[in-house]
């Protein structure tokens, strides 16, 4: 009987000890949590200093904060798909290099990725016209077909030919894929080199 005592002894305090760490793990994420919601506060225009509430953090729960902002700030670096969406990742780069420890390291960091981003948005730019020019002459020759089959004069854009859509949808998973991968790379740098 009494192995069978300490038996159950040792599940409940195994049990225990689950339950701690279940109860330290939530803890934790409650701190991830608060560190996005800082960020996603800041991201928004509120007025949040991310610096000063990492310094008012306590030792223990500093990393999973600082964890929460990063995780946030870094899901707001992503290819633009128009010209004005490139605000949000430039504000959350400039945060995640106030809460930096290196900050000129970082700083080259954010020059090449701003770099990239740039250059995505002239490159998918310059490769759409280069698309609608090739379009544009096949366009004419639909012009003058239904202008001879109906007896009136038409404007058709590069756009309405049914393979552009098509084709443009190809060349742009990959223009995504190739400087998607580059972003990236460099976001993962960021993610380690503040989480060390």
């Amino acid at each position: 009987m009494a192995e069978i005592r300490s038996t159950l002894e040792m599940v409940l305090e195994r049990a225990a000890r689950m339950e701690a760490q279940a109860s330290g793990d939530i803890q934790l994420q409650e701190k991830e949590k608060e560190g996005m919601r800082l960020a996603a506060a800041y991201l928004r225009g509120e007025k949040v200093d991310l610096a000063a509430a990492l310094a008012t953090c306590g030792k223990e729960e500093l990393a999973p904060v600082k964890k929460g902002m990063v995780a946030a700030l870094l899901r707001n670096i992503v290819l633009p798909r128009k010209t004005d969406e490139s605000d949000n990742a430039e504000k959350a780069m400039l945060a995640l290099r106030e809460i930096g420890r290196d900050k000129k390291e970082l700083a080259q960091v954010f020059t090449e990725m701003k770099s990239i981003l740039d250059r995505y948005l002239s490159h998918r730019d310059q490769v759409k016209k280069q698309l609608e020019e090739q379009f544009a002459q096949q366009m004419m020759l639909m012009e003058k077909s239904l202008a001879q089959q109906t007896g009136m004069k038409m404007k058709l854009q590069p756009s309405q030919h049914p393979k552009f859509a098509e084709e443009w949808q190809r060349i742009l998973v990959e223009l995504n894929d190739q400087y998607g991968r580059a972003i990236e790379q460099y976001k993962e740098f960021i993610a380690q080199h503040l989480a060390a």
